[in-house]
């Protein structure tokens, strides 16, 4: 990941952080269930079937915590990739590749996100604040680029812990 960011993987839990001018910034996502269902397509004309299997890409959830060093609450954003937007391709560079889905102020240094917290669903947000929202995390290093280097990095992560299941499935299987 570009940007400076320190990487530390617990399975298939990985957490992104970094510190920039006086905040904390944490990503953090998790493996299981990323990659969304290949769908079967009818191949094209001039294709035969089962020439060129589907590209497995993983595109996780993501939580982003932005801390102040001197505060006591943490700003939490939930973000994912929908379906529709991964893959975009070159046509549409100015659209975001990810979304912000909810929104909340939670406890510092809480790690469950609390239920008595209010949390706002980006569905009913106002379309210039949620654009704020959006560059606000572009400010600190959350955007398109990162976007796309946190789905290479999920999809390298969650290929090394398919490999590590077949193999322990192998061990598990031969006694």
């Amino acid at each position: 990941m570009s940007g400076g960011w320190e990487l530390e993987v617990n399975g298939t839990e990985a957490k992104l952080t970094r510190k920039v001018s006086g905040e904390k910034i944490t990503v953090t996502f998790n493996t299981n269930n990323s990659i969304p269902p290949s769908f079967d397509e009818e191949p094209q004309e001039g294709q035969k079937e089962g020439d060129e299997e589907p590209e497995l890409v993983s595109t996780p959830n993501f939580v982003v915590e932005i801390t102040k060093l001197e505060g006591n609450q943490t700003l939490v954003m939930d973000c994912h990739y929908p379906e529709d937007e991964v893959g975009h391709g070159e046509e549409e560079e100015e659209s975001d590749i990810f979304t912000i889905r909810e929104v909340s102020f939670q406890p510092t240094g809480d790690t469950d996100w609390k239920e008595s917290s209010y949390t706002l669903n980006t569905d009913s947000l106002d379309w210039a604040l949620y654009d704020h929202l959006m560059d606000f995390l572009a400010d600190r290093g959350i955007d398109n680029t990162f976007a796309d280097e946190l789905v290479e990095l999920s999809t390298a992560l969650e290929h090394q812990e398919y490999i590590r299941f077949l193999e322990n499935l192998n061990k598990f299987v031969k006694c």
